[in-house]
């Protein structure tokens, strides 16, 4: 047998190594925190708003994950989220199902352990209010 053929199989995970950008992290949080009945928008209002205005701006982005913050390790993710919750959602019961939704997301699509979901809820969102531009989607 020749040498090359004499190898032992090889784990293509110890083939070189991926990173995961922090926007990628924001992304996946964002969408996974819209996802959840209640959630009204993601961002104080002042975010929002510097968001959409960003969104009209030649080559200020189409995708903003205002509301979100992580840190990114190697194997190790934590997420920081400002939500605004719908009128008459029991508040407690949203954050844990954003929680859920945001770990179960982020750990399937990138491997990484949240180690944590931190949730503000900066405003209510009241039935005559105005509708906002922006929605999470």
């Amino acid at each position: 047998m020749t040498e090359f053929a004499a190898r032992r199989p090889r784990d293509p995970g110890e083939l070189g190594r991926t990173t995961i950008a922090d926007s990628v992290v924001e992304k996946i949080a964002y969408l996974a925190a819209g996802e959840v009945a209640g959630v009204h928008a993601l961002g104080s209002g002042l975010s929002r708003s510097v968001g959409a205005l960003r969104k009209r701006v030649p080559g200020g982005g189409t995708t903003t994950t205002h509301g979100v913050k992580v840190e990114v390790g190697e194997k190790q993710t934590a997420v920081d989220l400002d939500i605004v919750v719908e009128y008459g959602e029991v508040i407690p019961e949203v954050g844990k199902a954003v929680r859920e939704n945001v770990i179960s997301a982020v750990e399937r699509m990138t491997g990484l352990e949240v180690v944590e979901v931190n949730i503000a809820v900066s405003d209510v969102r009241l039935p005559e209010e105005e509708e906002e531009p922006e929605r999470v989607q």
